[in-house]
């Protein structure tokens, strides 16, 4: 018990719950014992239901706590940079909520701070533990496939469950900075991270433009320099719920999975019912509740991970690095997707406040 790696979790709402319960479900390494969030009363009910010993408005207050060694971030995107030199500055190791950030100014400035202080920047990429995902790169680095040419990642469903989202301001961009940076950070993880040499990227607004400028179904593709292609797809604008999947093709084999389907009860019912299914906005008619959900993505495995990671115990395999690399990517794409062609990488502009300003702006 005394060895627990000790957690501060800074935001009360559905990502800070994941992380809580992820947690709860693999509690040898670590123990949540502190949380702050600003919004009245959701940090006490989070706290309650995971009996989280402290509570705190302000988060600069919970990193003044001596016994707290790591800070996991459930902000708000435009507020990653700001948290996580505090938490650096606070002698605290930072796990940060994909995307990493809003720039790639403040993407170097966080992994500087880190580095200065001394702390690790953990990026919070699930896909780099989700069982199946894994499985399929244990495969490919076994030879099964021979040598992967192309891969592929999709995330779908009808759109985010906090407003904030919706925000350009708050959110920095759409589908592709939501989801995207989940596409393009498993691309990038699979083939052993080479550099990325280009990206293409379409982009638009087809069914949420009264609540949002922000794109809600994005198609980009990532050129690699060990010429292996990823796609990824991604959409706020799927009805039905949650739509999870990878293919991997090499010239000796392929797989594919879904990550949800396997796991799921095909389920119909005329009245509902009180099983919160991922993204989707009723549970009457057909839906697919998954069973032991948070394994199924990985939650539980990367905390385990980034508190043995705290401890020495294990090297970290998603950092800030990895993050920056995804948010370069991003830029690019929302670039891509204004000027109508291939972007090559490297790719830094200069004066970008929010990623889909490259969209927007053309």
């Amino acid at each position: 018990m005394a060895d627990k790696v000790k957690v501060g979790i800074i935001g009360s709402g559905f990502e800070a719950d994941i992380h809580a319960a992820a947690f709860r479900i693999m509690p040898e390494e670590a123990e949540v014992v502190a949380v702050a969030s600003p919004s009245p009363g959701h940090a006490q009910e989070l706290a309650k239901r995971y009996d989280i010993p402290r509570v705190f408005q302000d988060y600069r207050e919970m990193l003044k706590e001596r016994d707290i060694e790591m800070v996991t971030i459930t902000a708000p995107n435009y507020l990653h940079a700001e948290m996580t030199e505090d938490i650096a500055s606070a002698g605290k190791h930072a796990v940060c909520e994909k995307p990493l950030c809003m720039t790639l100014e403040e993407a170097d400035q966080m992994i500087e701070i880190c580095r200065k202080k001394g702390v690790l920047l953990l990026y919070a990429e699930e896909l780099f533990f989700t069982p199946k995902y894994v499985k399929a790169k244990e495969m490919a680095d076994q030879g099964a496939f021979g040598k992967v040419y192309l891969v592929k990642q999709s995330e779908k469903h009808f759109g985010p469950h906090s407003d904030w989202f919706w925000d350009m301001a708050k959110a920095g961009g759409g589908a592709l900075m939501d989801l995207g940076c989940h596409g393009i950070a498993f691309c990038y993880w699979f083939l052993d991270r080479p550099s990325i040499k280009s990206v293409q990227c379409h982009m638009g607004t087809y069914v949420h433009a009264d609540k949002t400028r922000g794109e809600d179904n994005s198609i980009c593709i990532l050129e690699f320099d060990n010429g292996a292609v990823g796609l990824v797809e991604d959409s706020w604008a799927r009805r039905g719920g949650m739509d999870d999947r990878i293919e991997v093709f090499g010239d000796g084999g392929m797989t594919y999975a879904s990550l949800l389907m396997g796991n799921a009860l095909p389920t119909y019912s005329e009245y509902g019912y009180g099983y919160a299914v991922e993204k989707a906005p009723t549970t009457k008619g057909w839906t697919y509740p998954v069973f032991e959900e948070l394994w199924n993505y990985g939650f539980p495995q990367e905390m385990r991970h980034f508190a043995r990671c705290v401890r020495g115990r294990e090297e970290p395999i998603a950092t800030g690095e990895d993050g920056r690399v995804v948010m370069e990517a991003i830029y690019a794409g929302y670039a891509s997707a204004g000027r109508g062609e291939k972007i090559s990488l490297p790719f830094r502009p200069q004066g970008v406040k929010r990623p889909i300003d490259l969209w927007l702006a053309v």
